[in-house]
């Protein structure tokens, strides 16, 4: 049954932006229903005295359907206040070599699992006037060389989240993008070992063509990334778009997010120049 507490459903809360959302939103007085994958499957719902978790694979329809059922149970006619849809997915490689199952693997949680988890829910956001937040990137403003999924699907879900806006405005819904900058989100260690596990499945000839660059790319993209904010900024500026009077339509938070965003105004050619001084990478012509 519903109490007096507000409902916000938080996905991915086993670490980073997602476990600080959480975590904030429980200080805020919020009942989280907390997503994990890593929550066994066959686990019953545990209800502590203000977070529910939750069993949740946002690629896996029969997953969604059950937490929609258990979060419909709980909130009843008072709806739901909030979904943080933060659970995503970073798949690097350049693009020659990328594997099309991997970049599907990157929309599968990046864009249709955020949509295919906030489509039911839309009812009980309708009930309570709620709010929605979309992850998005730095990367759906500017493109990062050998991060192509992540920024194409970053892109496409900053491009859904602001047809919601318009689509659900007419019921009061806000819809709200967060788009953060270079976040040390403590998994960062994990990130370079798959970035470098990459590397090292490279073919002899993709090795010739793009070992030495992507290997600078990784040494200097971890760097920036271990030099980044800490999660929990991200989670309070999720927890004010969800809790404020007026909130914005997009958020940028983080790390270099706003030196970013200028240098995505740039014309495309200055762009370029100044993101391979940034990441180490040869100049145009150069392996010609």
């Amino acid at each position: 049954m519903a109490g007096a507490h507000k409902h916000l459903v938080v996905t991915g809360t086993s670490s980073g932006i997602g476990k600080a959302t959480m975590e904030a939103a429980l200080a805020a007085g919020f009942h989280v229903f907390a997503g994990d994958r890593s929550v066994p499957e066959n686990e019953q719902p545990r209800e502590g005295d203000m977070v529910t978790r939750l069993h949740l694979d946002i690629t896996n329809e029969d997953d969604i359907a059950r937490a929609v059922e258990v979060i419909t149970a709980h909130v009843g006619e008072a709806g739901l206040d909030g979904l943080a849809n933060i659970a995503g997915v970073g798949i690097p490689g350049p693009l020659e070599t990328l594997t099309i199952d991997a970049l599907r693997a990157s929309f599968a949680v990046d864009v249709f699992g955020q949509i295919a988890l906030t489509q039911p829910l839309l009812p009980l956001l309708r009930q309570a006037t709620g709010r929605i937040v979309f992850i998005g990137s730095i990367g759906d403003r500017v493109t990062i060389p050998f991060m192509g999924a992540l920024t194409a699907a970053k892109s496409a879900i900053a491009s859904l989240n602001d047809t919601l806006r318009q689509e659900l405005a007419p019921w009061g819904i806000e819809v709200i993008l967060v788009e953060p900058g270079f976040i040390k989100t403590g998994a960062n260690k994990t990130s370079k070992a798959m970035i470098d596990k990459v590397g090292e499945n490279f073919t002899p000839e993709q090795d010739a063509l793009y070992g030495e660059t992507f290997r600078a790319f990784t040494a200097a993209g971890y760097k920036t990334q271990e030099a980044g904010s800490a999660p929990e900024g991200v989670a309070a500026v999720i927890i004010e778009a969800l809790t404020t009077k007026h909130p914005k339509a997009h958020y940028l938070t983080g790390s270099k997010a706003h030196l970013m965003a200028a240098l995505g105004k740039l014309p495309a050619g200055l762009q370029d120049t100044a993101k391979r001084k940034a990441f180490d990478l040869p100049g145009k012509g150069d392996l010609a």
